[in-house]
């Protein structure tokens, strides 16, 4: 299996992103940000939520239909670049649910900064990882935009809830050079 972070691939992911906007899900289901590795992917997604069993369990429906539908057309699209059959994900994903400010920042953190956890290397201060939506991320205390031109461009997403979209900020900007720690085990579905 190449790398996600291979360019044909990397191109494939985003593509595969950007498709998921015109689901019919799109409007309780979205992916905010992502982040790019060699062999799996982060994200923070945002399902459709309420205080009515009704709505919470259209949550978990949107959720398992946005993350599902996700995963099939990736893999289907990689199989059929690569030419071949057979599984792609090793595992189902591994949901964590985020309900503090802190635990958002914390998040954030991890999945626009992870290449810095694997030891990718950048060229100075402000810089950021190409293959995620940091590009995007509003949340920079020192962002560096380069100028470089995607290939596939990401759509910037903006979140819809409070805790993603501006809760988080009360902890702070995140710095782009600051490297993400160990997080506590996700629940595996």
């Amino acid at each position: 299996m190449p790398s996600f972070r291979q360019q044909l691939v990397h191109a494939l992911v985003l593509k595969v992103l950007r498709d998921q906007r015109q689901r019919a899900y799109e409007d309780s289901f979205q992916i905010v940000h992502f982040s790019i590795q060699t062999n799996h992917l982060h994200l923070i997604l945002e399902a459709e939520d309420g205080p009515t069993k009704t709505s919470a369990t259209r949550s978990r429906n949107a959720l398992r239909s946005g993350v599902s539908g996700f995963l099939i057309a990736f893999a289907r699209r990689l199989n059929k670049l690569l030419g071949r059959r057979g599984k792609i994900w090793n595992d189902r994903y591994h949901r964590h649910d985020l309900e503090s400010p802190h635990e958002v920042k914390t998040s954030l953190r991890y999945v626009v900064n992870n290449f810095r956890k694997h030891g990718h290397v950048t060229f100075g201060a402000g810089a950021f990882d190409y293959y995620s939506s940091a590009q995007h991320f509003d949340g920079w205390s020192d962002a560096l935009f380069d100028s470089f031109e995607e290939p596939e461009p990401w759509t910037e997403v903006r979140p819809r809830t409070w805790l993603l979209g501006t809760g988080w900020k009360r902890h702070g900007l995140i710095h782009t050079e600051e490297v993400p720690g160990p997080r506590r085990p996700a629940v595996r579905r």
